[in-house]
């Protein structure tokens, strides 16, 4: 990985994680010194998470972190709850004892993060089990459209977690979600797993609404 990918990355987090706010102006000198990297790799970083939506690049102007709109959340929620739930259908049929393994193994971990209160943890957790689903599914087109979305909902995915209830009920419903795989029962492994990534989207709307919470961390 390149210095200017390494970068992207940092920022891509640090974005999501509201450490640079919606609305809010990068500074060079002072995300250069952050990151270890010079303006020349910064430079690319931005252009490349101005692709992905999460700066503005300005003519002659500082970089700007963009708002989260309203618009189009529930679209962007409703179509990768969809391709979750074809993954979740496929996976409970493809994957092997071994995988479902790793799952609990994961769930059990992400219920920790939960009762510690370790959000962050909990949050790239709880990633890594919704690719692992879709992994699971072995079906490499749908890998690649659930990447490309994932990409432009993880900020609000993040977000989401603020909404009142939402990172207890998240738990709840992994862990159903678990069982419906760990049964083999397609249709609800699908069915829970489209529910619970279009809760999401609905709880960041519910966020959204809340003038405190819309440019800090939940």
């Amino acid at each position: 990985m390149g210095l200017h990918e390494r970068a992207a990355a940092r920022m891509r987090t640090m974005i999501i994680r509201g450490e640079l706010p919606p609305g809010s102006q990068t500074q060079e000198t002072k995300l250069s010194k952050s990151l270890g990297v010079s303006r020349t790799p910064l430079r690319e970083a931005m252009k490349v998470l101005a692709a992905e939506g999460l700066i503005e690049l300005r003519p002659n102007r500082s970089p700007r972190i963009t708002d989260l709109a309203t618009d189009g959340i529930l679209e962007l929620f409703e179509a990768l709850a969809g391709i979750e739930r074809l993954a979740a259908e496929l996976a409970a049929a493809r994957a092997t004892e071994r995988d479902l393994q790793r799952l609990h193994t994961l769930q059990t971990r992400m219920e920790g993060f939960h009762r510690d209160g370790k959000l962050d943890d909990y949050f790239a957790l709880n990633g890594e089990i919704h690719a692992t689903i879709v992994r699971l599914a072995r079906n490499a087109p749908l890998r690649e459209a659930h990447e490309t979305l994932l990409s432009r909902a993880e900020r609000a995915r993040y977000l989401a977690l603020g909404a009142d209830r939402r990172w207890s009920n998240s738990v709840d419903e992994h862990a159903g979600i678990l069982q419906a795989l760990e049964a083999r029962d397609s249709e609800a492994a699908g069915r829970l797993l489209f529910a619970h990534v279009y809760r999401t989207g609905t709880a960041l709307l519910e966020v959204l609404a809340k003038p405190n919470l819309r440019a800090g961390r939940p």
